[in-house]
């Protein structure tokens, strides 16, 4: 768990990036039974199978795993449940509008605490084909590269 900007990180989903043009992000409160809020403060929650869904106007997350909390007792939750997001209306609209376009999805990046508070943040995503993705690996492979001989050209 790192801090960036006052902020605990509890999870992060590397692979959204990988897989995804990220094009906005959104900032987004999570609501969560008491215990789940124990749990995740903890830092027991995983966003990598998660998706999100928009039904009826509202933002829910699917998937997203918060193991129960040990202490916890019958007031645990199932740790798969789906979670509703906390977003301006607009926002909403504007994501679902958006993600009405061919394309276009809503996946979830990162779950920290913010002044006590869980929040997400979510992203408008476009997928990356596979070509992008072979592009973005040799990108990566060529900078680690330029590393490499930078250091040892310092170092000899």
């Amino acid at each position: 768990m790192s801090k960036e900007k006052g902020n605990k990180l509890i999870a992060n989903n590397k692979k959204a990036y990988y897989d995804y043009f990220i094009e906005e992000t959104y900032e987004a409160g999570v609501a969560l039974a008491g215990t789940e809020v124990k749990s995740v403060r903890l830092g027991h929650c995983s966003i990598k199978e998660a998706f999100i869904g928009i039904d009826n106007g509202e933002i829910f997350i699917h998937h997203m795993n918060i193991s129960p909390y040990e202490k916890g007792n019958i007031f645990n939750k199932d740790p798969l449940r789906k979670r509703k997001l906390l977003l301006h209306k607009y926002e909403i609209d504007k994501l679902a509008g958006s993600q009405k376009v061919k394309g276009y999805t809503i996946v979830p990046l990162k779950v920290y605490i913010r002044d006590g508070l869980v929040k997400m943040e979510i992203g408008l995503a476009k997928g990356k084909k596979l070509y992008d993705k072979r592009q973005e690996i040799a990108k990566k492979d060529m900078k680690r590269e330029a590393e490499k001989d930078f250091k040892i050209r310092n170092l000899g």
